[in-house]
């Protein structure tokens, strides 16, 4: 499914979890790794030789490259140069506050990339899986969440997974009254419909076990609880981006479960996403 995987590193304890598991997939895939780290003008090779060595502890094949400039620019320039099929990177969490490694910067990477972007928190109480056996698509019908579901079916189809086709009605508005429970009603009969819909076409694309749930609640903590309770190897959700300020799906819901699930989340940007109003 991937013969390059893109794994930037700092150095950190995030972008360690992040290279061990960009060796694990390479390894099952007979892909190679790309350890890049983009320096700030010293000499900062250690960083990548440190980042080949847990690659090839994993059992895979590593490439190392120092950059300088603007990171996030230069993670997407060299992702685009390269050809690379997915990009790794790795989470950590400070006082019960998640943060993506680099902060902004891959944050920036999740919103723009154009290949899958596969998030990992560097928690080594928490195990990353793979090959997946069970990965949950997570949608609320949109073009992006279209595209993320797809790159969930071509996963599952490739590993032989359980599919879960997620949609979340989200009731948290405060008071029920008869025009709630109406709004209520027509959310789940959308959902309803994006779910099946999807299992659809992934039954079609050969997925032979296909589940579908839709849950109600606050979006993003139903996420983590379903993927929780269903011990789901992978969670896929669509990114996309408008007037220079780019967004997750469903705003800040997607960006939370990024920040705070504890199982690898793999991000994919609709095609038709360019920027543009």
């Amino acid at each position: 499914m991937y013969e390059r995987v893109l794994a930037p590193t700092d150095g950190s304890g995030p972008a360690t979890a992040a290279l061990e598991y960009a060796g694990a997939i390479a390894a099952a895939e007979g892909a190679t790794v790309h350890v890049l780290h983009v320096a700030d003008g010293a000499d900062e090779t250690g960083v990548v030789a440190d980042g080949r060595e847990w690659v090839e502890r994993a059992g895979a094949t590593a490439v190392t490259a120092v950059r300088s400039g603007e990171p996030r620019a230069e993670i997407l320039a060299y992702a685009d140069e390269e050809g690379v099929d997915a990009i790794v990177v790795g989470t950590h969490g400070r006082h019960g506050a998640e943060r993506l490694l680099f902060g902004s910067v891959a944050e920036g990477v999740v919103r723009d990339a154009d290949v899958p972007v596969i998030v990992r928190r560097g928690d080594p109480a928490v195990e990353a899986t793979y090959p997946f056996e069970t990965v949950v698509a997570a949608t609320d019908g949109s073009p992006q969440a279209e595209r993320a579901v797809e790159e969930a079916i071509a996963v599952a189809t490739h590993h032989d997974a359980t599919l879960w086709v997620l949609s979340v009605v989200d009731v948290t508005p405060v008071g029920l009254d008869e025009s709630t429970d109406l709004r209520v009603n027509r959310l789940e009969s959308r959902a309803e419909t994006v779910v099946a819909e999807a299992a659809a076409a992934a039954r079609e694309a050969g997925v032979d076990d296909v589940e579908t749930a839709v849950e109600f609640g606050s979006v993003h903590r139903e996420i983590r609880a379903f993927v929780a309770d269903r011990g789901a190897d992978l969670v896929v959700a669509g990114t996309h981006g408008r007037s220079g300020v780019d967004r997750l799906l469903l705003g800040s819901v997607a960006e939370r479960v990024l920040r705070t699930a504890s199982t690898p989340v793999m991000t994919v940007r609709s095609a038709t996403d360019d920027g543009a109003d």
